[in-house]
């Protein structure tokens, strides 16, 4: 645990670092902040290749030789037809990244996706879907034909076996989330299913869309690893001579791709994995995926991946992006990364794209309300204390100095795109008033009784805030620095304790800190009617510590927990409207009115969102968009269609070779 507050730097100090920074470097930031425009194909289900009379089938030489089908019995029936942004691409070459853009370089494929306006929801490998009127049941009628990366067919049975003996299993899930509870699935036949809820879940679709990887899996695989399906001790003894401690632990692993014997799994994806050390994962194109181009080649173009395993050392994949050993970069990258990166450009090896990371806020400052310490748990549920440090902050200062002035001062909201956003919920108690601060702080009782420049509580003991966080994916390190120096001149002591990520998990859901931060993802319309983790008491986790006490009675109907308070028991009565609602004018009212007691109670402290991300690509990297959104609500890349990004070498002549 590294202790920050001895080595405290002065926003002075910063902003002299920064300007320096931008004065060396120009342009440090695009000036044009406008979305590009993209296909308009992207906003809408995608046209298959009869009704665009494609009737030819190519693939990529890679395949050629190999023992496979023609690509024309490979592909589904129908195959979805992706338009590139670009251009028609080429087949080949090999894209070195790091395994955290696996995640983004090709993404997920699940029944139902997502659209580049961050709300509506597309078809996949479903064709069809609905929602009955009382929102209790969804049918998804999957698309004729789809394959798993072994040739396989997709079938129901496949997304029968995730719920009922992954999600439902009480080995697997001894927890039942709360996203499925009261849910069962039915098998309608062999390319329908239908998820049928207790009560209302008509945004369970949002999670099929946004999650929905995970909620099928090759049963023809895994069944061989399921006590369901084979003799649990004979499935011990297989188990233990791998060397994992449980079925459970072994599935969970290849599932998520973490070991060797992840390249026996087939995939959905554009590709597959081939092998995996402890420095390397190698995929390679998926000769059943399901798309095709305009002129009818099987996607991917790029024909396999190396992803270097680097973890947790964001410095590393900065230079290595930089320096141009790196095709796509841009998980770990962070905006302050912006001006070296810049510099990289020089060798005209790469192009630093700069997107928008959909965060209202690049850092969410959590008090916990549950804390064991009883004065500062009241002094937290004093709403001045919460006004007075939220207008100690100078976000105006922190928007120059960390995000050369391109990000946007705000508190912890919803997204701009969003319907449930208005202007004033984003703005609330956002002037900078160290005066207003100090004013509301001694009218609490919370001052300075030994004349040291820090405030004491009121019987005059010594007030203390630490704050423990994991500093990762935002610039929430330079933040906290410029905030506890923000804090400590109204009389606010605040000392910064940096974690790691074992330890962040295990003191924030043991409720054991003080106060700890995150970034504010699940502000779409894909996730914040699902899941308003920000703004109600109904969500614990490892980057969580609002209310866990409150959490946890109102998820297990007061067995466990501690009973909330009025406030925060009609909070999660809105939530219930908000997810459960069929009605769109009800679910609007009942978001509203969370985000309005958030703006007027600041359950949270923002600081500036809405930021420039870095994303940064080889020269020979074609059809990546030059700016998007880029965050956890859209999976990052979803709906820009990675699929289609090709390699443009000097010398590339790769021609696809007809079915």
């Amino acid at each position: 645990m590294a202790v920050l507050t001895n080595q405290r730097v002065t926003r002075e100090k910063w902003s002299a670092l920064f300007a320096l920074i931008a004065l060396l470097v120009t342009p440090s930031v695009p000036a044009d902040d406008g979305l590009t425009l993209l296909p308009p194909e992207w906003y809408k289900a995608p046209q298959t290749a009869s009704q665009l009379g494609i009737e030819r089938f190519s693939e990529s030489p890679l395949l050629a030789g190999r023992d496979l089908p023609p690509v024309g019995q490979r592909l589904p029936e129908d195959p979805q037809v992706i338009v590139p942004f670009g251009e028609i691409g080429k087949y080949g070459g090999k894209a070195r990244i790091t395994l955290g853009d696996g995640w983004t370089f090709f993404n997920w494929e699940a029944a139902l996706t997502i659209s580049p306006d961050l709300r509506t929801l597309l078809p996949n490998l479903a064709r069809t879907w609905t929602v009955s009127a009382d929102g209790r049941t969804i049918t998804i009628h999957l698309r004729r034909g789809l394959k798993w990366s072994d040739g396989m067919p997709l079938t129901s049975d496949d997304f029968v076996f995730t719920f009922d003996h992954i999600w439902m299993d009480p080995e697997f899930s001894p927890v039942t989330s709360r996203l499925v509870v009261g849910g069962t699935i039915v098998k309608v036949d062999d390319l329908s299913i239908r998820y049928v809820f207790e009560k209302p879940n008509p945004l369970f679709v949002n999670l099929i869309a946004q999650y929905g990887n995970f909620m099928v899996d090759p049963k023809h695989y895994y069944r061989n690893w399921h006590p369901a399906f084979v003799d649990r001790d004979e499935l011990n003894e297989r188990i233990k001579e791998m060397g994992f401690i449980s079925w459970m632990a072994f599935v969970d692993a290849q599932r998520n791709a973490r070991i060797e014997e992840s390249v026996d799994v087939p995939t959905l994806r554009a590709y597959r994995v081939v092998s995996r050390t402890p420095i390397m994962m190698r995929f390679e194109r998926n000769p059943y995926y399901h798309k095709v181009d305009p002129a009818g080649q099987q996607l991917p173009y790029i024909d396999a991946i190396d992803a270097e395993i680097i973890l947790d050392n964001s410095e590393l994949v900065t230079a290595k992006a930089s320096a141009g050993q790196l095709d796509f970069a841009a998980f770990a990258l962070r905006t302050q990364d912006i001006p070296l990166l810049k510099l990289g450009e020089r060798h005209g090896q790469v192009k630093v794209n700069v997107w928008r990371r959909l965060h209202t806020s690049d850092v969410v400052i959590q008090p916990n309300y549950n804390y064991a310490d009883k004065r500062l748990r009241e002094l937290y549920w004093d709403k001045r204390f919460r006004h007075a440090l939220s207008h100690a902050i100078n976000r105006q200062e922190m928007n120059e100095i960390i995000y050369f002035g391109r990000g946007v001062p705000q508190q912890v909201t919803v997204h701009p795109s969003s319907v449930f956003y208005e202007p004033r919920f984003a703005t609330a108690y956002t002037r900078y008033d160290p005066d207003r601060a100090k004013a509301l702080l001694d009218e609490i009782g919370v001052r300075d009784i030994n004349s040291d420049g820090l405030r004491e509580y009121p019987d005059g003991s010594e007030l203390i805030i630490t704050m423990e966080f994991l500093d990762f994916e935002t610039p929430k390190g330079i933040t906290m620095e410029l905030v506890s120096a923000y804090w400590r001149a109204v009389g606010v002591d605040m000392r910064l304790k940096l974690v790691d990520r074992a330890l962040q998990s295990a003191r924030a859901q043991a409720g054991a800190m003080q106060m700890t931060l995150w970034h504010a993802d699940f502000s779409t319309d894909i996730l914040f009617p699902i899941l308003p983790r920000w703004w109600v008491p109904m969500y614990t986790g490892w980057d969580s510590i609002l209310w866990n006490d409150w959490v946890r009675y109102f998820l297990t109907d007061g067995r466990l927990g501690e009973e909330p308070p009025p406030a925060m028991q009609e909070l999660q009565r809105w939530s219930d409207e908000l997810r459960w609602a069929t009605d769109p004018a009800v679910r609007l009212a009942a978001g509203k009115k969370i985000l309005a007691s958030s703006a007027e109670n600041l359950w949270t402290f923002g600081t500036v969102g809405l930021a420039p991300h870095p994303v940064v690509i080889s020269s020979r990297l074609k059809n990546v968009i030059p700016n998007g959104i880029w965050g956890w609500d859209n999976r990052w890349t979803l709906s820009y269609h990675p699929s289609t990004w090709y390699f443009q070498e000097s010398d590339d002549v790769a021609v696809g070779s007809d079915d």
